[in-house]
């Protein structure tokens, strides 16, 4: 899925043009590409302020070029969304720790930039986008409850 955002001076605009472009995909795409939809979604918000936009936007490459295999593995069970906001193996993978650090290194830092921004803690920021992950997760993705069990989602 592409978009096309025109950068207008105010991040504000930025956000409801991308809103209202992403809601008009999202009336024409199935399930699966809702979370794909709430993803980007987020990851907009995330870099609208210009503040710290040059390392959001590094971030985000980098998350984005990850994805797919996260995907994977997610998908292949062996990792999970936990309850903290971070991946978590549910299997032993070698292979798949680089990626999994990678990532949860970078989410450490995106939160910690919006917890700056807003305030807050990054515990805080941290369980909000878990929460958010929870609901788009695909059905079949394992997901961590905050006793440290898990639960395949339906």
């Amino acid at each position: 899925m592409t978009f096309t955002v025109i950068f207008m001076e105010n991040p504000q605009n930025k956000i409801n043009v991308a809103l209202k472009k992403m809601h008009k995909e999202f009336a024409m795409k199935s399930q699966h590409s809702l979370s794909t939809t709430i993803f980007f979604l987020f990851l907009l918000m995330l870099f609208a302020s210009s503040v710290w936009a040059q390392d959001m936007r590094a971030i985000k490459a980098q998350m984005l070029d990850r994805k797919p295999t996260i995907d994977t593995l997610k998908n292949k069970g062996f990792i999970g969304e936990g309850h903290d906001g971070y991946l978590h193996f549910r299997h032993s993978f070698k292979d798949a720790e680089r990626v999994v650090n990678a990532e949860n290194k970078d989410r450490r830092a995106v939160n910690k930039i919006i917890a700056q921004k807003e305030g807050t803690t990054v515990e805080i920021v941290s369980k909000k986008l878990a929460k958010k992950l929870y609901e788009v997760a695909a059905p079949g993705q394992w997901l961590q409850k905050s006793d440290g069990s898990w639960y395949q989602k339906k």
